[in-house]
Order: C-alpha cells, then sequence, then structure tokens
C-alpha cells in the first residue's frame, strides 16, 4: 500500500467521521427545537393560568383606595352629625 492511498484513506475516514459527527449536531438541534417549541406551549398556558393571580395586586389596591374613601365618607358623616348634633338643642333629648 502505498503513502497516498493511506493518505486517502485517512481523509477519507475523516471526512465520514466529520459527516457523522454534523449528523449528530443536526438530530440535536431539531431536538433542543421541539423541546423549545413545547416549552414555550406550556410557558404560554401558565402565562394564561396565572393572570389572573398578578391581577389581584391591581384588585387589592383598588380595594384599599376604595377603603380609604370609605373612611374619609365615614369622616365626614360624622363630622356633619355632630355639627347637626350642636346646632339641634334637641338632639339629645331623642
Amino acid at each position: 500500500m502505498t503513502w497516498w492511498a493511506l493518505g486517502f484513506a485517512a481523509t477519507g475516514a475523516v471526512v465520514v467521521l466529520v459527516a457523522v459527527l454534523l449528523i449528530g449536531i443536526l438530530w440535536q438541534a431539531r431536538r433542543i427545537r421541539r423541546l423549545a417549541l413545547a416549552a414555550a406551549d406550556i410557558v404560554g398556558e401558565v402565562d394564561t393560568n396565572t393572570r389572573s393571580v398578578w391581577r389581584l395586586s391591581k384588585i387589592n389596591k383598588t380595594a384599599g383606595a376604595l377603603l380609604d374613601g370609605t373612611a374619609a365618607i365615614e369622616g365626614n358623616a360624622r363630622a356633619i352629625r355632630k355639627a347637626v348634633a350642636h346646632d339641634a338643642p334637641d338632639a339629645d333629648a331623642a
């Protein structure tokens, strides 16, 4: 066997090895893409299912504002009642 034939065989073996590795890389890339798409779908479902939880923060802020408003109304009502009670002399008798 000549050196030329041995070099040709070694080159052929390297080409085959590189082709096999490239096919493996492509196969893994497709697998990763498939898993990434599945993960993206799952993330979308989680996002959809947890939106109501994130809205609770807004709801709590709104409820707090309403509570503050009712406290202010109650304070104003007490002030009005006190002012009316001082103006009416019969208020204590009733």
